[in-house]
């Protein structure tokens, strides 16, 4: 019977923290409905007075709104993709693992079923990276996050905004958001500033349209300032081919510690999110190259192009490299283990 409470209160909490969890995402949901609110109504259609410029100011919002809504529902609902069976140890490989109470003996035969497959990077010891509890082998730059419960290929962070894990299947649609959030809260902040400054002024009249019209500019200006401190970050993470992860905690190699282990150069990096074809890199449509189980590594691109072996050498990471970073971004939750 106790048992059975026991259950029921772990299943109930469960439950909440799943409905919790969208508490973010409808803060952000009812913010945007509200400026849109503001916007259209408040002020195109109430406040400015041309019908040129309402129709230009419409036309820019709807055009901007669309592809912020696209992208942060894309970020949203796109699932993290998680390692294939190839790396998950086989029904008898766990049983023999499990009750092998040696750890060395352990650690050999994590390197006897690496072998098989294409794994580079390691623990800060040297060892295999396992993930005991989804019983598999981590692809090079897989981590697994405590809040879905999964290991999740080449894994960012975990993001409250959007309640999802961003990982090598949603990566550019969280980039996209992040850039159409900086042009939505820049389109608003510039287009309002003149009404702002002629409701300061009290050349216009209306009491709750000036309300609206005030606190839009104040909300747009708060939020264009964190996201662009948040997009600016990751666009230099893209730059060097690195996660969130990996910018707090080196990737350790076979041969050590190699923290531009995956930096390919500019151009090369940034294809290895948004693919080769640049049509697409504006529309969030799947197309990073890959299937996030293994990645170019800049060690292989020297052997092939020796000038490259020419720039800043690696330096070793001095501390202990772990699975997870106790460090996280500003409006990003690190949740790794």
């Amino acid at each position: 019977m106790r048992r059975g409470w026991k259950m029921a209160l772990s299943g109930g909490l469960r439950c909440c923290r799943r409905v919790l969890s969208w508490v973010p995402v409808l803060v952000i949901v009812l913010v945007v409905l509200w400026s849109y609110y503001a916007y259209v109504f408040e002020l195109c259609l109430v406040t400015v007075l041309s019908p040129a410029e309402k129709v230009i100011y419409l036309i820019f919002y709807h055009a901007i709104l669309v592809f912020f809504t696209w992208t942060y529902w894309k970020s949203i609902f796109t699932l993290p993709q998680q390692p294939n069976q190839k790396f998950h140890l086989s029904y008898t490989d766990k049983e023999r693992y499990e009750n092998e109470e040696r750890p060395e003996v352990q650690k050999q035969m994590l390197v006897d079923m690496a072998k098989k497959l294409p794994v580079y990077t390691r623990t800060g010891s040297g060892a295999v990276r396992f993930c005991d509890r989804c019983h598999l082998i981590k692809p090079d730059r897989c981590h697994h996050c405590s809040v879905c419960a999964m290991c999740v290929l080449k894994m960012d962070h975990h993001c409250p905004w959007v309640n999802n894990c961003i990982g090598f299947s949603n990566y550019k649609f969280f980039l996209q958001f992040l850039a159409y959030s900086v042009l939505y809260c820049l389109y608003i902040a510039t287009t309002v500033f003149s009404y702002f400054i002629k409701y300061w002024r009290g050349e216009l009249p209306g009491v709750r349209s000036k309300f609206h019209v005030l606190f839009l500019l104040f909300v747009a200006c708060m939020f264009f300032v964190s996201l662009v401190i948040l997009f600016g970050y990751h666009c230099w993470l893209v730059s060097r081919n690195k996660t969130t992860l990996e910018a707090f905690c080196t990737p350790v190699f076979m041969s050590g510690p190699e923290k531009n282990g995956f930096n390919l150069g500019f151009v090369k990096n940034i294809q290895q999110v948004f693919g080769d074809n640049k049509k697409f890199w504006l529309i969030p449509i799947g197309s990073s190259p890959g299937d996030g189980h293994s990645f170019p590594m800049r060690s292989m691109n020297e052997s092939q192009n020796p000038l490259l072996a020419n720039e800043e050498p690696w330096e070793e990471n001095e501390d202990d490299n772990r699975d997870y970073p106790e460090g996280s971004s500003s409006l990003a939750v690190e949740t790794e283990t």
